[in-house]
């Protein structure tokens, strides 16, 4: 069946798109924060100042300089960019709960219509206050929690199991895209316009995508309006021995899985490294490195476009290694996690040590980000490996605890650099490596990649 126009195909495309889109409505404000927050009031004297030299150059067009700015001192800041995440942990297994009864397509959609209706707010919240910001940033974290539990109910009826790292590695690689993206036409947006415009403008794409969403796109292969013949049956045959036909979710065995366990601890160690740096990089890059809000937006997109290309590769390398060259799902999971965890890891410590050499800081924190794209292939579809009947749900439990570290990150590392000394980063980093350290070994100690007995129901254990 081939692989071009097919409807599958058209949904990890038009996936990939909507992942774009919540991921630029997600870090947007990361970058306008800068810009939103008074000079005198945003951190404490950078001490840096005295050591790492001025690194801007000279740009002849005049900056905007219209917008509000705000008096919040560094731990505000830290709230408002944890804000976020106390919403997105609140809908996290619901959302997987529901995908599971109603289908992934209207939880999907309305999630990041939602999400994006309420970016269109930003400017007016913030203008109300704090307070209100925090909240209006909550209601988008609650918006967005259902979209990859609902996106992962939906590959368990769509992915054929060989085609898994693949169609899932195009989809969630929109997320990536959308920071490569957002990050730098922020920093523009900011820099000649206002930074209001970086909330109008990613909030009426997201509402232009729920649209086609919307029209384009069906629950399963069966309903789908435009599949091919050939098309539905390859899909349906692939996935008749792995999916489970009893309607009660069988919550004790699945909480007492030791292999879903080692997907909740790989998940929490990953994203304590990359939402630390998702909303703290611009940050990083305006105060230590002393890069304008223009250059700032550039550099800080470079990890993620590294990270975007990594994922894609790296989808059509694991599923080469499990079609072709016979390794079996569980290594390939392993091996693929190690990587992306252990090589971060060791080139973010080494990034808090080469002092003001800009160029090979901001080279180590590309390469960190870019390995982690490797986990995409690993921990991160491993949940379709071991249960693909409650793929949304697994997602949902997985991802309630990896957001903690969205919630307190940000907040632990603004509280350890209120000097923005290299040496107060230097111990973020630390701390992020470490977490991710432990993390891909727990993983590979105790994953696994057949589908689990509690997960089926009729079928005997089934080895991918």
């Amino acid at each position: 069946v081939p692989a071009c126009c097919s409807a599958r195909y058209n949904l990890a495309l038009l996936a990939c798109l909507g992942f774009f889109l919540l991921y630029a409505l997600r870090v947007n404000l990361s970058v306008a924060l800068v810009d939103m927050v008074e000079p005198n009031t945003s951190l404490t004297k950078n001490v840096t100042s005295n050591v790492c030299p001025e690194h801007s150059s000279t740009i002849n067009v005049l900056r905007n300089t219209t917008g509000e700015k705000y008096s919040w001192d560094a731990d505000t800041q830290g709230w408002i960019l944890g804000s976020f995440f106390y919403g997105y942990i609140i809908t996290q297994i619901p959302g997987g709960y529901l995908a599971s009864k109603i289908g992934g397509k209207l939880l999907l959609g309305f999630g990041i219509f939602g999400t994006s209706v309420f970016t269109l707010l930003t400017p007016l919240a913030a203008n109300l206050g704090v307070g209100y910001l925090i909240a209006v940033r909550a209601l988008e974290g609650l918006g967005e929690g259902v979209t990859f539990p609902a996106m992962h109910s939906m590959w368990s009826s769509w992915a054929p199991p060989l085609e898994r790292s693949k169609l899932l590695s195009i989809s969630y690689a929109g997320a990536q895209l959308g920071t490569v993206v957002s990050l730098p036409l922020s920093g523009l947006i900011c820099y000649y316009m206002n930074w209001v415009y970086v909330f109008y403008i990613f909030g009426a794409l997201g509402v232009l995508w729920w649209f086609f969403w919307m029209c384009l796109v069906s629950d399963t292969p069966e309903t789908h309006r435009s599949i091919s013949h050939a098309e539905r049956e390859y899909i349906l045959s692939s996935l008749k021995e792995q999916l489970s036909t009893q309607k009660s979710v069988p919550w004790r065995p699945m909480l007492q899985s030791l292999p879903l366990w080692a997907i909740v601890v790989a998940h929490f160690s990953y994203n304590w490294t990359f939402y630390t740096l998702l909303t703290l990089l611009p940050t990083y890059m305006k105060e230590i490195l002393r890069f304008d809000a223009q250059e700032n937006g550039v550099l800080s997109a470079l990890p993620y476009f590294g990270c975007w290309l990594c994922i894609i590769l790296s989808g059509q390398i694991a599923d080469y290694l499990r079609e072709k060259q016979n390794f079996s799902t569980v290594c390939v999971r392993k091996c693929f996690t190690l990587i992306g965890m252990i090589g971060p890891a060791v080139f973010l410590v080494a990034a808090g040590f080469i002092g003001c050499n800009y160029a090979l800081a901001v080279a180590f924190v590309t390469i960190s980000t870019t390995l982690g794209g490797f986990c995409t292939s690993g921990y991160s579809i491993n949940h379709l490996d071991i249960a693909p009947s409650y793929a949304g749900i697994l997602l949902g439990i997985t991802n309630s605890f990896a957001t903690i570290p969205g919630m307190v990150g940000p907040v632990i590392a603004k509280n350890l650099t209120h000097n923005n000394t290299v040496g107060e980063w230097q111990v973020v980093f630390y701390i992020a490596a470490s977490i991710n350290l432990f993390g891909a070994i727990f993983f590979a100690l105790f994953a696994s990649g057949e589908v689990q007995d509690w997960a089926v129901s009729g079928y005997h254990l089934h080895r991918n």
